[in-house]
């Protein structure tokens, strides 16, 4: 059955963002009879380069969004008119280590990593796992829209579904999870579309019904470029076209990624769309066509692959695989290769059609219809 495990009285720890969606979530987890305890996270945020007189017109402007003051009060009001415990758990440290320093690293090797799936890798579905787990808790409960299925077989199973909501669905960023890690996760809200989120908010009168959601990356002090630059030395290089031709002086290969089209700065004869980099030759290459040939690529290289139901499946499978969150699932083989000194796994996926800008370090998640399979990470 999708959707809640209806045990009365099962101690939940519900991660209350301050937002919609994990409040509603909690609410309601309380509405069906579990005991829950709200834990607001706090994540790393750069430190304001200066302090002025205005000290904390300065701290509200260094927070991370995810949990800055506002959102954090916003989550203590929530728990208090829910009458459940509430707690903020410091995950600073935790968070810099494994989704900060891991995006910044990734940025240097000139790939273009996704945050949100080593935030739930490591924070959400690991430490806030590990702080339940040490609370006596039988299970973890975020906002996210996803749901979870319970196969009864001959060996007990827990797949990750798809949301209800296709247009909120985030079972994308979830493609690291375990079964061990599944039969402990709730998903209250897997099963309703966000318009009906609000409603229940509105209707139950929770403080936040309202508040608008942010799209951006939440640690983010500045535009992404800023925020690598500051913390990143790359050397400056030509921009040559697919034929050789030299366009313009790109700022570093680290502050580009595949398909990019603004920020190139080649003024008067664009627009161009990044295809490739050259790290021999510190060259960064462009096309002047959206269509361009050397954009469009049939087969991928996929390193770091989990498969939720835990067990491999046959090879060659055949399923619909997404290259980026909000790309199509297309249609694609995948065979199993191996191709490191290491002995390292690693899977080969083709598509039947030409996916555009297939980009090193963003994951590829399988689906079958509804559920999904696994993912990993695209390393060429």
């Amino acid at each position: 059955m999708l959707g809640f495990k209806h045990m009365k009285k099962k101690k939940v720890i519900c991660a209350i963002s301050g937002g919609v969606d994990s409040s509603v979530a909690a609410a309601l987890l309380k509405k069906q009879g579990y005991d829950v305890v709200g834990v607001f996270m706090r994540f790393w945020y750069p430190e304001a380069p200066q302090i002025n007189a205005d000290r904390n017109a300065d701290l509200r402007r260094n927070e991370n969004r995810c949990c800055s003051a506002e959102a954090q009060a916003d989550a203590r009001k929530v728990a208090a008119q829910l009458k459940i415990p509430f707690y903020t758990l410091n995950l600073e440290k935790e968070f810099k280590k494994r989704v900060v320093d891991y995006f910044i690293e990734e940025y240097k090797k000139g790939r273009t990593p996704n945050p949100c799936v080593e935030c739930n890798r490591w924070i959400k579905f690991k430490f806030l796992m590990e702080k339940a787990l040490a609370l006596k808790a039988d299970y973890i409960a975020t906002g996210h829209y996803a749901r979870i299925k319970f196969v009864n077989s001959k060996q007990i199973r827990y797949s990750l579904m798809t949301a209800k909501d296709k247009t909120k669905d985030q079972s994308y960023f979830l493609w690291t999870l375990t079964q061990n890690q599944l039969k402990r996760i709730l998903f209250p809200i897997g099963d309703y579309k966000k318009e009906e989120v609000r409603a229940m908010a509105k209707k139950w009168g929770l403080p936040v019904y309202e508040k608008r959601e942010s799209q951006e990356i939440c640690f983010l002090d500045t535009d992404l470029r800023g925020f690598l630059k500051s913390r990143i030395h790359a050397e400056k290089g030509p921009i040559v076209t697919t034929k050789g031709e030299k366009v313009g002086e790109h700022e570093g290969l680290a502050f580009y990624t595949i398909g990019q089209r603004k920020g190139i700065k080649i003024g008067g004869i664009g627009p161009f769309y990044v295809v490739g980099k050259d790290f021999k030759k510190n060259a960064l290459i462009v096309a002047k066509s959206e269509q361009a040939t050397e954009l469009y690529k049939k087969e991928m290289i996929v390193e770091k692959v989990n498969w939720i139901s835990g067990k491999e499946p046959n090879f060659p499978l055949r399923c619909r695989v997404k290259i980026r969150y909000l790309h199509p699932a297309s249609l694609a083989t995948i065979t199993r290769i191996q191709r490191t000194k290491n002995k390292k796994q690693k899977d080969l996926v083709i598509f039947d059609k030409k996916q555009r800008a297939i980009t090193p370090s963003q994951s590829a998640v399988f689906y079958r219809r509804n559920e999904v399979l696994g993912g990993g990470i695209i390393e060429e």
